[in-house]
């Protein structure tokens, strides 16, 4: 019986028996549903006088009737759907091609009726057959495609890969969708086995014959033991960022594997729910909601300006074009030294449907900050309105390395963009700063803070905004990519030291919170960002760890870098905060400089760096920001 089952998948389906039944076989099969049930309608009219069920003389009738629901599946598409998928869209399209049929076939009767009464009953079968033959019709072709579908995922649930016994936690609308997907997908590799919620009035009641249990019961330990459970699905769209931190957390500690189904407004069009379901990611463990942000705002600020975004190919700058391009620039100048990147960056920008109709206003420009004539070039040929500076280099332990470089384009750099934006009349420059600029022990830091210290310094009709945040999840360079390709090859994980802390945030967040600062700040302000609590690093390591399900992988203690801070700070100790309108975004209180303070300061500093000699520049470097004490060793003896 299997192996004459196995023959008629295998013809209806193809040979691999995973292929949708061509859709003329569905029409014809439809057909044929319609002719049966004209004959059965006849019987049960005529059931009595058997005489008048001819059906040769009924054939014109027949012919009449076919084709007008032929006509209606034809308008309505019924036969497009894939039956082994078959669901509420397919059924609706059904009904109203058969109920669209039957009122064209009754309406048409009655107007032939009322023109020749004679004809009438010789084109048209009686009103009870009509109606008998769109019941029997329409439930017939219902019932078909859910049995075809149900006898095929039980047929083939034998071939289906091992599936992994799994629970879903939230048992509302998207748990439900969820729940019917992975049921319909013979490929997913989901078994459910119970669902949770936290609403009593849903405990201990079924849905497709899946109980419902509260969290106590299910995320046991024994409950997991006793029914093999692996997977553990978070179906919660709205849920705080606080009790997913918990749940993932608590699913964690129980060694299951933690996914996800994304936002309502984040599903794919047209792909199955059940492939939609995602593994969870580290910016997931923070503990906090995503920041939102008020785009209004950034829309007044960008639209219809010509906007110059330096660093465009880093991933901050690159998150920034993005967001731009959405907020309707006059055009967007994206600039940056690294040839490849910007050509990825280009190439992703050009393609990518939601721009298709402003290419002409991207602008890809490849030019150094730290070159004046090439940028003099560049403001001469643009004259950008809106300026966001996110060039600059990042790494600490490299510039401690190089402070010729780091000094070069973080300072002098900046101060080029700074000097040839108040050159030709840019409405406002947002400078791009970090947490590392605040009481500094790090070259890097230290020259992100003479960048902030300067545009502080100067007066002019350009307004300069600067923002400062911590550590940017899955940027170029940071610890999460860097665990990531660890863990790739194996391990060890490297952290510096177990008790060093970051705080963190998306690349998203990041960028909406400069756009956001640009557009509510006014000349010589700094931003600072309620990032929420600071993350350990070693612990992240952990929890990558955890969900990469690996248990062979150590972690190991390398020791501070040269410049690097066990913890970092927003605001330096002499700084106080105004808040703003935006509970998240804070206003920076700091020293002030004079323009000619900062002139004579930055003249000295260049007279260092044309010695190309690393404790000349970093001296003069310690004048300008004296709360500048590197743990470098070769330079902490310039500290007094």
């Amino acid at each position: 019986m299997r192996f004459l089952l196995l023959q008629i998948c295998t013809f209806l389906f193809g040979k691999q028996a995973n292929n949708s039944l061509p859709r003329y076989w569905v029409l014809l099969f439809d057909i044929v549903v319609l002719f049966l049930a004209y004959l059965v309608a006849m019987f049960l009219v005529y059931y009595n006088v058997l005489s008048k069920a001819n059906l040769f003389k009924d054939g014109y009738r027949v012919f009449i009737v076919l084709g007008i629901y032929v006509l209606m599946f034809l308008i309505y598409r019924t036969y497009f759907g894939m039956i082994r998928y078959s669901g509420f869209d397919d059924i609706r399209k059904l009904f109203n091609a058969c109920t669209t049929a039957l009122a064209t076939l009754i309406v048409a009767k009655m107007i032939v009726s009322h023109i020749n009464p004679r004809v009438v009953n010789h084109i048209f079968p009686g009103y009870k057959i009509l109606f008998y033959h769109y019941f029997l019709s329409l439930m017939t072709m219902v019932m078909s495609r859910f049995t075809i579908r149900r006898i095929y995922n039980e047929f083939f649930k034998e071939n289906n890969k091992i599936k992994s016994n799994s629970v879903i936690y939230g048992a509302g609308e998207g748990g439900v969708l969820l729940l019917r997907a992975i049921q319909q997908d013979k490929d997913s590799a989901y078994k459910i086995v119970a669902m949770v919620d936290d609403n009593p009035q849903k405990i201990n009641k079924s849905i497709n014959n899946i109980p419902i249990y509260g969290p106590n019961k299910v995320l046991d330990k024994k409950y997991i033991e006793v029914h093999n459970i692996k997977v553990l699905i978070l179906a919660l769209p709205s849920i705080s960022g606080d009790r997913k931190k918990e749940l993932i957390e608590k699913g964690m500690d129980l060694g299951l594997k933690v996914k996800t189904m994304p936002a309502f407004t984040d599903w794919v069009d047209g792909e199955n729910m059940a492939k939609q379901v995602q593994d969870i990611k580290i910016d997931d463990l923070l503990g906090r909601d995503p920041i939102v942000l008020d785009k209004e705002n950034v829309k007044r600020e960008i639209n219809n300006k010509v906007v110059m975004i330096t660093g465009a190919a880093g991933s901050i700058g690159s998150e920034m074009c993005r967001q731009t391009l959405h907020y309707n620039p006059k055009m967007l100048i994206m600039l940056d030294q690294a040839e490849s990147p910007m050509y990825d960056l280009q190439f992703e920008l050009r393609n990518n449907p939601d721009f298709k109709g402003i290419l002409d206003r991207m602008v890809f420009v490849i030019a150094n900050v730290k070159d004046q004539r090439r940028m003099r070039e560049v403001f001469e040929t643009y004259h950008p309105e809106l300026i966001y500076h996110a060039a600059a280099y990042k790494h600490v332990p490299f510039m401690e390395e190089n402070p010729y470089e780091a000094v070069y384009v973080n300072v002098f750099g900046t101060k080029n963009v700074i000097d040839l934006a108040i050159e030709h009349g840019t409405e406002k420059f947002v400078m791009i700063s970090t947490d590392k600029a605040v009481n500094p022990t790090n070259v890097m830091g230290a020259t992100k803070r003479i960048a902030e210290i300067y545009a502080q310094s100067r007066h002019s009709q350009t307004q300069f905004i600067t923002t400062r945040f911590g550590n940017v999840l899955g940027s170029n360079g940071s610890v999460v990519p860097l665990f990531r390709k660890q863990l790739e090859k194996g391990g060890p994980l490297t952290v510096t030291d177990k008790n060093i802390i970051r705080y963190f945030m998306t690349i998203p967040e990041a960028c909406s919170l400069v756009m956001e600062a640009g557009s509510i700040g006014k000349n010589n302000e700094i931003f600072v960002f309620d990032m929420g609590k600071p993350v350990k690093i070693y612990d992240m390591a952990k929890k990558m760890i955890q969900l990469s399900g690996r248990t062979d992988v150590e972690i190991k203690e390398i020791g501070l870098r040269p410049g690097e801070k066990l913890y970092e700070e927003l605001l330096a100790t002499k700084e106080n905060t105004i808040p703003t309108d935006n509970p998240k975004i804070m206003r920076a209180q700091v020293r002030e400089y004079s323009p000619e303070e900062v002139n004579k300061l930055l003249d000295a500093l260049h007279d260092a760096l044309t010695t190309c000699e690393d404790i000349p520049i970093v001296t003069e470097m310690k004048r300008i920001v004296p709360e500048f004490i590197s743990n470098n060793s070769v330079f902490c003896k310039l500290d007094k």
